[in-house]
């Protein structure tokens, strides 16, 4: 029995937890609220993993893009490129969400409410700087966190082969994370349960009919941030034509919908680049990297719904600092985890803390997330093909030719001799 429940596909058994949670919730009534302690240390659990695991990623990501001296150019336009759409997708993000009355009648009460004011914009700035940075790690300062690990990993890169040990150690200590963070997460299926079973009992069963607004917003979002940015660069940076671009991408955004993975993707993704004339250095360089970094859909737009949607349910206001700092947070911690296993969520929970939200609003989230990960995975590695044609175009490393032509048998011929 053991052996079936461990080859059923994870999203299916976080779905049976959130179903399972909800119909005891149904049943039992506030006896269910016994439950909550298995979403508790579910909770707990996620928070344990945010300031280690972000500080350890970051650090690697930014000794990584400085170990490829040769591209360094090349490097840093495509960087940009992620942070500068990464930045546009939260904004949509924000407005969407803002658009959109997703919670409904809903008002839960949150477990732990912190306690909020409203800092200047020349305090936020000046409190992204960890005056302690190890008191910063202890309290989950995320943002000092964030600002810290991309010094250190600045100034690893900086003295060079004498810090090569240091820098082991924490690509060493990031792999550690990723591998505890697979462990935490195994743990969602039961946490759902608990949670789910603790809001429909207390609450009751009206607490799950805003879901379908939240999809609709990330769906929404995502279309235009395809259409309109990603577009729009392709039409009014790169010169070229949207619609030969989005013709040629079509496979990839298939396959990504279809299933979930940006790296499961990138057979797809390179086929259509070289399609496009994207050379094929730059193609095995920016696609790879984008799988990692480049994470508009999980790391823009998510988060900055989900946090919107998150806080309208538990009636907590926010304002125009705490939308600034969503947008900044989502952007920043999107380049340093995207390469975690579940990475939105661990991105989500960033983003939470962040501007003070409860946690276990992410149970709600949890159980539609398959939903939710397909339109996030084909934004991501659409993005990824449109700063390879972007960039690829501008550094003299696209055939225009070959993105304008209808046949391709020369990759036709290549393709049928692997």
């Amino acid at each position: 029995m053991w052996q079936t429940i461990k080859q059923i596909p994870f999203w299916q058994k976080v779905l049976a937890g959130f179903f399972f949670g909800a119909m005891i919730g149904v049943i039992f009534g506030e006896s269910a609220t016994v439950l909550k302690p298995l979403g508790d240390l579910f909770i707990g659990a996620i928070k344990m993993l945010v300031a280690p695991l972000v500080f350890c990623a970051i650090v690697v990501s930014i000794t990584a893009l400085g170990s490829q001296v040769s591209l360094k150019r090349l490097s840093f336009k495509t960087l940009a490129m992620f942070m500068f759409t990464g930045t546009i997708a939260s904004l949509i993000g924000l407005t969407v969400g803002s658009l959109i009355d997703m919670g409904g009648s809903m008002d839960l009460v949150a477990t732990e409410v912190r306690e909020r004011h409203v800092p200047g914009f020349a305090q936020v700035l000046l409190d992204m700087i960890p005056v302690n940075p190890f008191a910063s790690l202890a309290e989950g300062k995320v943002l000092q966190i964030i600002v810290f690990a991309a010094l250190i990993g600045i100034a690893i890169n900086k003295v060079g082969e004498k810090a090569e040990p240091l820098k082991r150690t924490f690509e060493a200590g990031a792999e550690v994370m990723f591998q505890l963070t697979r462990m935490v997460l195994q743990l969602t299926p039961i946490g759902v349960f608990g949670l789910m079973a603790w809001v429909v009992g207390e609450y009751g069963l009206s607490t799950l009919l805003p879901l379908g607004k939240f999809i609709a917003a990330i769906y929404i979002a995502a279309t235009i941030h395809i259409i309109f940015v990603y577009g729009g660069l392709i039409k009014f940076v790169a010169k070229l034509s949207p619609l030969q671009f989005f013709r040629k991408a079509m496979p990839a955004q298939i396959v990504a919908f279809t299933t979930a993975s940006s790296f499961g993707t990138l057979p797809a993704s390179t086929r259509c680049t070289e399609s496009m004339g994207v050379s094929k250095q730059y193609g095995s360089f920016v696609l790879p990297l984008g799988a990692t970094m480049n994470m508009d859909g999980c790391g823009g737009i998510y988060p900055a719904i989900a946090a919107i949607f998150i806080a309208q349910i538990y009636g907590i206001p926010l304002d125009m600092t705490d939308y600034m700092l969503i947008a900044v947070t989502a952007t920043v911690a999107s380049v340093g985890t995207a390469g975690v296993p579940g990475s939105a969520m661990v991105m989500l929970s960033v983003t939470l803390g962040v501007v003070g939200l409860p946690l276990e609003g992410i149970a709600f989230i949890a159980a539609i997330d398959r939903i939710i990960d397909m339109i996030r995975t084909s934004t991501n590695v659409t993005g990824d093909m449109m700063t390879a044609v972007v960039i690829g175009k501008s550094e003299g490393q696209l055939d225009e030719e070959q993105f304008y032509a209808t046949e391709d048998e020369p990759l036709k011929q290549e393709a049928n001799t692997c």
